[in-house]
């Protein structure tokens, strides 16, 4: 099992085609934590923007997706995505393993253990932050995988995810380096 996980693509096309060529060209399976088109009102368009040839390479994929409800993300987005934007909640049962993954833009930290323990979550992932999180609190890992693109870390740095039976990974991909990581232990599997 290969899982790629990202989050906060704000419609930057380039970073986009950058990570699936380097990181997600051979996944089973790529979990967005939402804001995939939109730059959002508070962030400056990048000048990779490009909403629109984005929603067309998604749409060609032929690896399946599941896509979480940003914050920045509307009902028009649902019109050119082929793949339907779920709300609040994306659910993947997959090795054992069940994986929740939300925007997160209406949890703290307490909500978020409440809802994850609510739903029987290994994996918990959210989005929202544009900063990468890796932690475990009572054997739920909570994944945060930055944002390849609009990153808001120190160095600016874009990051993502990967999740495999072993382990859970954050990869800056400037650097190509595991930043964060995480093993999966047969506690976390249910």
């Amino acid at each position: 099992m290969k899982i790629g996980v990202v989050s906060d693509t704000h419609g930057c096309l380039d970073n986009w085609n950058q990570i699936f060529s380097k990181y997600f060209s051979d996944v089973d399976l790529i979990i967005h934590a939402g804001d995939v088109l939109y730059h959002g009102p508070r962030n400056a368009i990048p000048s990779e923007y490009n909403p629109k040839e984005l929603a067309e390479v998604l749409n060609k994929m032929n690896i399946p997706m599941l896509i979480a409800c940003g914050n920045c993300d509307a009902e028009v987005d649902t019109m050119v995505l082929d793949i339907p934007l779920q709300s609040p909640y994306v659910n993947a049962y997959i090795n054992g393993l069940t994986i929740i993954a939300t925007h997160g833009h209406h949890l703290n930290n307490l909500s978020r253990l409440l809802q994850a323990k609510s739903l029987n979550a290994n994996i918990f992932i959210t989005g929202h932050t544009h900063i990468p999180e890796l932690t475990v609190e009572d054997n739920i890992i909570f994944l945060n995988p930055g944002s390849p693109g609009m990153s808001k870390t120190e160095n600016k740095h874009g990051t993502i995810a990967l999740i495999t039976d072993t382990s859970v990974d954050v990869i800056d991909i400037v650097t190509d380096q595991k930043i964060l990581s995480k093993p999966i232990s047969l506690k976390e599997k249910k």
